[in-house]
Order: structure tokens, then sequence, then C-alpha cells
């Protein structure tokens, strides 16, 4: 949904009849003008236009907004102003309510830009694309123009002139009733679900509302599916479809440039007009119209902070529980520091909306109001998206969707993270002031996002691991220099560090973000700013409180911008945060049980505590095959990407192998497992080694390592390196002697089913990079080094275990085993 402020009002006038007759002239007979009153009027065919009165009858439910929207009987008919015809529109198309598995309530299917035209008796609607765009004084133009043509989306006889002769009625309730996929369930969810049809009978109008500056439309939608995700026994999904198209602003909004050295949403263009000898991508940066007022400019100019021309404000939503309201409003204030440093004071701000006696129209659907959204839903999370004006970046309108299980993630986050230094978090259920506080955090995170900030995983390695632990510097700087970060709560700080931080604040990053995307420059083009930008950037680079680290999917190349990691040391941060699992682990029967309840709160605790361990597996176990990425422009001194130093790597799996490849006997508690399930414990623990040992020997990082060793040659640590100390540690055992116990067991297999999967595996292509966020590195299979060392590897290991000897009967079964499954591999047709 969009939202701006310019008000439309539109004006009832009264019915003028007139007649199109001519006056007739004096020189004319009698005769012809007798013959001329004897000639039948012609009739209106059946696509003419009918009058007024006939289409909206006084029956008609009139709604009075952008467009009037009249209900007759089950039809909905849009009254355009004729004003309104060619201007652009935005159409964002939502998911409203859904079943089990399909998305969620608020997510975004699908955005387009829409042209009303009127075409004689018909109206036109296009779809209006800025992707590609000249400036109309350059003889390009024409050529994009023409490579360019606006496909016409639907079309709409006429069938009423409005009462004043100044707006058009048509039926727009074909719009919605039919299949038009650009409205509805999008193609790619269409083909997961296999979609073969719309089932009309199933679907139908909810309602449709207009506003000054935005129309909602809501319809139900069936699909008759092949592979619906739930209630599968209809053969069919159905889904309420929210479309809301909002009229674009007449004044667009200055740009600016986006800079990845600063993390930002964006929109693009492709611009074919900038002289350049090749088209050339523009992206500018998603955000809300900050103006000085025209007399405070001078204040401005001086230094003071200014009040904007239009304040960013957020209603809380009148379905927010009461004691709830004032952290939510609190984590919205909380960005004010941050704009006064971009020159700003007041300029966002949080209120109640109207109660229904003070305006019964009030709507958090109204484009006019961004609104903090509390709904009732098992979904444990929060998110905040926002609308944008493809055309310029100017975010119109945000709705922070926040739902009420929430609550239940935060609970398990800062038990798990926190507990074992803090009474607070000790306990089943929360006291309100420390949710409230949680609630606070997570508000001002949702927030930053509806300003145009994406996450900021670069940010939590700028602190010494060490420093994570003295409380006047967490006091001042929090747990990271950007709320943005998944920094959520601290794990590191140790039973005896009192008075230390637990959690993020708006940071250093977050303030130097929003002046620099914020920051009025005046009497400057959008081009011409661009220097004073980069001047702001290069001032603090190479400072690590300023960085920007994209957040990651897929293979994570950047061990230092990973989600949920503190400090700058990730081995170090994970042994602090091992320990504090281990003084949980035998206090969890305490903490979460009360008399005459059960233990669905232990089952989950210690849930969040097998999670927090694996996290620690992925941020070390990410360092190996690891590349930095450091964002710099020409100008700037060193290099972009840099190889994770040999002996950190060594580091890494050294910590891997004796904190979870050696069997974690910390994390199980038969006390817990007699209390929470009959079976599962054992099958738990090798699911976070086989993932950690997965993670480790993925192509991707395994094709790292090989160009490492090219490039670096012997300072690098090598892809036959990470092998034989992978082998070396999962396979201990062979050299001792020892007893090979159930887990070891379970997780050499695992390493012996990763070197046969890796003997066959297809080959992986470089992904598309989507804004930083997921990469993968290309592999040939067959042609890389990678198969010709398994290969090795299975040797090795086939000759060590022909020697080895087992201590226990059931060791040598699995020796006999694991040496078949060799065999298996090497010879695979016998």
């Amino acid at each position: 949904m969009k939202r701006f402020s310019i008000k439309l009002l539109f004006v009832a006038t009264a019915f003028l009849a007139f007649s199109c007759s001519t006056t007739k002239k004096a020189s004319k007979s009698k005769t012809s003008a007798s013959a001329s009153a004897k000639a039948p009027s012609k009739k209106p065919g059946k696509n003419d236009p009918q009058p007024y009165s006939k289409v909206i009858t006084k029956d008609a439910k009139s709604d009075a907004g952008l467009f009037t929207v009249h209900q007759v009987d089950e039809s909905f008919f849009y009254e355009i102003p004729d004003s309104l015809f060619e201007r652009e529109m935005l159409m964002v198309t939502r998911i409203a309510k859904t079943a089990s598995g399909l998305g969620f309530g608020g997510g975004k299917q699908n955005e387009q830009v829409l042209r009303w035209q009127k075409k004689g008796n018909k109206v036109i609607l296009r779809v209006v694309s800025y992707n590609v765009v000249a400036a109309d004084s350059l003889p390009v133009h024409e050529a994009v123009v023409n490579s360019n043509f606006e496909p016409v989306l639907f079309t709409f006889p006429v069938k009423a002139i409005g009462k004043d002769s100044t707006s058009t009625v048509i039926d727009a309730s074909p719009l919605f009733e039919k299949d038009v996929k650009a409205l509805g369930l999008p193609q790619f969810r269409r083909s997961g679900y296999k979609v073969s049809r719309m089932e009309s009978d199933k679907s139908f109008i909810e309602s449709i509302k207009s506003y000054p500056h935005n129309i909602e439309a809501r319809h139900v939608k069936t699909y008759a599916a092949g592979n619906p995700p739930s209630n599968s026994s209809t053969g069919t999904i159905s889904l309420e479809i929210n479309n809301s198209m909002i009229l674009l602003p007449d004044n667009p909004m200055k740009r600016r440039y986006f800079d990845e050295r600063v993390g930002w949403f964006t929109s693009t263009q492709t611009d074919y007009g900038l002289g350049d000898q090749r088209s050339k991508t523009l992206e500018y940066l998603d955000r809300w119209r900050l103006e000085v007022k025209d007399e405070d400019i001078e204040k401005f100019k001086r230094g003071e902070l200014v009040v904007p021309k239009k304040q960013i404000v957020y209603y809380i939503d009148r379905a927010t529980p009461v004691k709830w309201r004032k952290y939510i409003k609190q984590g919205i204030e909380d960005w004010q520091v941050a704009f006064e440093a971009a020159g700003f004071k007041e300029a966002i701000i949080a209120k109640d909306p109207p109660s229904v006696e003070e305006d019964p129209e009030w709507s958090p659907e109204d484009v006019r109001y961004s609104v903090v959204r509390y709904l009732a839903s098992p979904i444990p999370n929060a998110n905040g998206p926002h609308v944008s004006d493809p055309r310029t970046g100017e975010i119109l309108e945000s709705d922070i969707n926040w739902y009420h299980n929430v609550m239940s993630l935060l609970r398990g986050w800062f038990f798990v993270q926190t507990a074992a230094i803090n009474p607070d978090a000790q306990s089943p259920e929360f006291r309100d002031e420390v949710m409230g506080r949680l609630i606070r955090f997570v508000s001002a995170h949702e927030v930053g996002h509806t300003l145009g900030l994406p996450h900021n995983m670069g940010s939590s390695v700028a602190y010494p691991v060490e420093k994570l632990r003295d409380a006047e510097f967490t006091q001042k700087y929090g747990t990271a220099p950007s709320i943005m970060d998944y920094a959520r709560f601290n794990y590191v700080a140790q039973p005896g560090d009192e008075g230390v931080a637990l959690m993020p604040n708006i940071g250093v990053y977050d303030k130097y973000a929003i002046e620099w995307g914020y920051r009025p420059i005046l009497d400057k083009t959008a081009e011409e700013e661009k220097p004073i930008l980069n001047s702001w950037i290069t001032k603090h680079a190479g400072d690590p409180m300023y960085r920007f680290g994209h957040q990651q999917v897929g293979d994570i190349h950047d061990p230092s911008s990973q989600t949920e990691d503190l400090g700058d040391d990730a081995m170090l941060a994970s042994e602090y945060g091992i320990k504090n699992l281990k003084r949980i682990v035998p206090n969890l029967i305490t903490w979460t049980t009360e008399a005459g309840e059960d233990y669905d709160d232990l089952q989950e605790m210690y849930g969040h505590v097998v999670s927090q361990f694996n996290r620690y597996m992925g941020h070390v176990s990410n360092n190996i095959g690891g590349v930095y990425e450091h964002y710099k422009t020409a100008e700037q001194d060193g290099v972009v990407y840099t190889a994770v130093p040999k002996d950190h790597q060594k580091r890494a799996m050294k910590f891997i192998q004796e904190n979870l490849f050696d069997t974690p006997d910390w994390l199980i508690d038969k006390n817990i497992f007699d209390r929470i399930e009959y079976s599962g414990s054992v099958d738990r623990v090798r699911g976070i080694q086989v993932r950690t040992l997965n993670n480790i020997m993925s192509l991707g990082k395994m094709q790292r390592l090989t160009e490492a060793e090219t490039y670096n040659g012997n300072n690098a640590y090598s892809l036959t390196d990470m092998m034989k100390d992978m082998r070396s540690g999962i396979w201990s055992e062979l050299r001792t002697g020892r007893k090979i116990d159930t887990y070891r067991r379970n997780l050499q297999r695992a390493h012996i089913d990763r070197l046969g999967y890796l003997m066959t595996a297809d080959s992986q292509r470089k992904a598309p990079d989507f804004g930083g966020y997921q990469k993968s590195t290309a592999v040939n299979t067959s042609q890389s080094d990678i198969r010709a060392v398994v290969r090795a590897e299975l040797k090795s290991l086939r000759s060590q275990l022909r020697s080895a000897r087992g201590a226990d009967e059931m060791s040598r079964i699995h020796i006999a085993d694991a040496l078949e499954r060799i065999d298996a591999i090497l010879n695979p047709n016998g």
C-alpha cells in the first residue's frame, strides 16, 4: 500500500439536462422542419453509455474517495473523475487472509504502476513500466517508448457519464471477479500448488472501499489445485487478496542515488539517455519525503534542528493490547535521535488513532495513515514492509505487521541467550516490564526497515568480543553499532559481568545511515549530491563501526557478516556462549516448570538451547573457505575481497572438532529427555553434526579453498589440508583404538555419505546477485579438483580402516560396514 498527503475533494453537482440539437435556421422550410421533428431519435446501442440514474440507482451504496465507488446489488461501479485519466497509480497486491501453508497475511505478491485511459466508449487500464527510461527531450526517447509499449491489463465499457459530465462510470466488478493474474495469486505460487484454473463459483468480491488517495479492494479467490499445501481433501486453495491502488504524487520527490557501502532498500531504472556508451542502471533510495520548511531554511543552514514539513507518523492499531502500546511507541520514537543527526527534530512520532466516536471514518486501510497493525496470529514474527514510488523511491506508506506470537520468539531468544547471567530471564513467564523492553527493541528494528534500512549483518563484528563483557562499553554502545543487525542479546557476557548491556540500541551506524540518506542537501540535483555523499562515506572509511554487510542466504561466503552473531571472533564468542548454555541446561527443569503444569515449556526451551548451539557451529564453520567482503570505490585503498587467514580457518576446524564432533555430552541430559520425549535424543545430536559437516564440505567452500591456494600458495588453508584435518578429527578412534560410541558412529557414516555425494554431485552455477543477498560459487564438479581430492580421501580412509582394530564388537561391526560403504562408492558397478 502507498500513501501521500494530497487530499482530493469531490463535489456533487446538480444534473443539467441539455440538448445536442442546434437552433434551426429561419430559411429552413416548414416541411423540412416538420419532417425533422417526426424523424425518430437514435436508440442507445447495447454498449453505449446509459443514463446515469439507470446505472447508479437510488438504492446504490456510494463511497466517495479517489474514485467514488458505488455498490448496486452485487456489482461495484467506479466513477472515475476525468481529471484522473492518464494519472499514474500504484497497485500493490497482498495476501489479506490465507490458509495454512499459503504465505502469510500481509505478504506482498505483486506491485505495478497502472494508468487509466479513456478511449471513446471504453476505459482502458494499462500497466506502466519505469524499468527503462530516457528523458523525453532526447531523440532516444522515441526508441524507448517504441520498445516499452504499455500492455493492456483490462478494458471496460463506459456504463454512464457522471451527473456533471466530469466523470465516467464503469463496472469494475469483472476486474476482481475474473482471474486477472497480476491482481491475484502469482505464477510462481500457482506452479508450486499445481493450480489449473480459478473456480468462479467459489470466488467473489468481499468489499471495495474508497479513500481520498487510495482504493482498497478485497476479493476471495478459489483455485483448483493439484498440490494444495493444506485442506487437500477439497482439491482447492482459497485466499483473500487485497489490492491497494494508490495515486502517485503529482510532484515527484528528488531522488538520492544508492551506494553499496551504505545499506538501503532501493528502486532501479535502466536509463538510455545519460550520454554513456551503454545503457546504465540507476539505483536510488527508498525513503520518506523529509523536507525543510521554507521559513526554517536559514536555521537548518546554521545547524539548528528543525521540524520537517511533514513528519513520519505511526499510529498504533486499536487492537493492540493497552499494556504493550507504550513500548511499541518508544521503539518508534527511538529513531528520533538518528534523525537529529540528519538535522531534524521530531521527525518521527507515534500516536494513538482517534476513537470510533472521534472519527468513525478513520481506517488503517486509508493510505494517509501508517499503522502498526496488531494481528492475532500464531506466526512468531513481526515485519516492516513499505511501499515506494517507483519513479523516485519516495516511501508513500508503511504498515508494520505485529504478530501476537512474536512474544513467544522473544522469550525464547532472551532466555537462551541471557538466562545464565540474568535473573529476569529465569522463569516461564517474564514480567511485563521485561517483555515490554523486548517489544521496544523489536519495534525499533522493524521501524528501521520502514525507514529504508535493510539488515546490516556486518555490524556486530565491529566490537572486540571482550568488550561485550564490559559494562561501561556496552551501556554506551549496545551489543552492536546497528539495531538492524541480528545481534539479539548478549550471550557473550559471563556471570560476574554486572551491569553489562544485553541488547542493541539505535547505534552509531544507524545514526550515520539515516544522516546519509535523509539529510537534505539544499540547492543540489541528485547528480550533484553524489560527490558530497561519497565524502560522507570516505570520512569513516576503515572504521568497522560504519561498515555495512549484507544479510547472506544460502552459501555463506563472508563470515564477518552473519546473522545472530556477536563480536569479531566467532570462536571466542561461541566459547563464551557454550559456557552459558552449559550453565542453563542443569537449571532448565527448575527455570521452566511450575506445579500443576506440564513440560511444554521445558521442551520449548531445550529446543532453543539446541538451536543456539547450532548457530554457534554455523558462525564458526563459515570461517572455513570464507572470504571477507568490504565494499570500496576506486579511490579507496585496499581490496574488496580477502580470504580468511589460514590460522583462523584452522582454529575454526579445531573448535568444531572439539565442541561438536567430539560428542557434546553436556547437551545430553537424561533428566530432561525423560520428561519431554520417548525417543529422538541421539538423532538430534546427529542432525547438528551432519549440518555442520555438510556446510564445511559444501561445493562453494571447497572451491574457494582451491582458489585461495592457487592465489596464495602455502599461505592458504588448502582443500587437502581441510580434508585431512576433517578426517583426522572425525576418525580419531582409528589411531587410538578407543571404543566408537553411537554418536561418533553416526558422524563417521555421515562423513562417508558426504564423500559419496561429492563423487557424483552436479555442477553448480554462479547464482545471480540479488542485491548482495544470495551468492554461490560456480563449481564444475567433473573438472575441478574436488572429486580427485575426495577420491584420495576415500582411499586414505579405507587404508586406515583396514588397519584398525575395533575396541568392542559394535566398533568392529561399524568398521567393517564403513569399508563396504567406501568400496561401493569407489566401485559402484561392483
